[in-house]
């Protein structure tokens, strides 16, 4: 009789055994199926946010091509704010950005058609660009405080028309602004470390505390502007007319130089 009822005891522990089994067993399948869940709503909703950048990035690009001026600051605008939500995209809205600029204020100074460069004088009465190409200048205030990328390639802003530009304090580190006019542009605190800025007109330019180490200035046009305090530590300045510029307390250290530099007469 002890017997028997110790093989019953043996079946209901081992009946109690498989139960736990079988329990535990659909707790781990519920699991995976919550999971496979949750990472099928996951894939949802990463392509219903593509799919919604993707609409935002094609509205913004036809507004930039539109005929009126409130249409292109919104579509200048929209693009920022796309950027910002999709940082693998910040690269070519760059571009395009930077296309915007070049498209809508190119500077042909010094070609066959064009007038010389730099011109003749520096024009008071050109108006600010800011009143002037309000397109161009939201453009070049959202390239100016864009967030960094790891593998972000230099603006390419070469021969632009940015007279009387009002750009205190951009960031244009490493920008290609060759030939371009900037005479008369108010930049103060501008960081132009490592720009290119060979045969730039910056004539009469606000210029002071702007971070411009390592700037390549062969050949630029400097009459007049305000340097002070500007870092010019390791600049190329050989060939660049520096006639009239205020330069107190500017950091001129391990700046290049050559006999064709112009120096202003103080």
């Amino acid at each position: 009789m002890a017997g028997g009822e110790r093989q019953i005891e043996l079946q209901q522990a081992q009946s109690h055994l498989q139960n736990a089994f079988r329990g535990q067993l659909l707790q781990g399948l519920g699991g995976l199926v919550v999971v496979a869940g949750a990472a099928a709503a996951w894939q949802q909703l990463r392509l219903a946010r593509d799919g919604q950048i993707t609409d935002r990035f094609t509205r913004a690009i036809d507004h930039l091509g539109s005929d009126t001026l409130d249409v292109r600051l919104g579509g200048i605008y929209a693009l920022e704010r796309v950027a910002m939500n999709s940082p693998s995209d910040r690269q070519t809205l760059t571009f395009i950005l930077c296309a915007f600029v070049r498209g809508h204020a190119p500077w042909n100074g010094g070609t066959p058609d064009g007038p010389p460069h730099p011109t003749p004088t520096v024009d008071d009465r050109m108006p600010w660009l800011n009143s002037r190409a309000p397109d161009v200048w939201a453009a070049l205030r959202v390239l100016g405080r864009r967030p960094t990328h790891p593998q972000e390639r230099p603006l390419f802003l070469a021969h632009v028309d940015l007279r009387s530009a009002a750009l205190a304090g951009v960031r244009l580190d490493g920008v290609n602004l060759r030939h371009s006019n900037l005479a008369r542009a108010w930049m103060p605190g501008v960081n132009l470390e490592r720009s290119q800025l060979v045969n730039a007109d910056l004539r009469r330019a606000n210029l002071q505390e702007a971070r411009m180490a390592h700037a390549d200035l062969r050949r630029a046009h400097l009459q007049g502007a305000d340097l002070q305090r500007a870092s010019l530590r390791g600049a190329d300045l050989r060939g660049a007319n520096l006639s009239d510029a205020f330069l107190d307390e500017a950091d001129l250290t391990d700046a290049r130089t050559d006999d064709t530099t112009v120096w202003p007469d103080a």
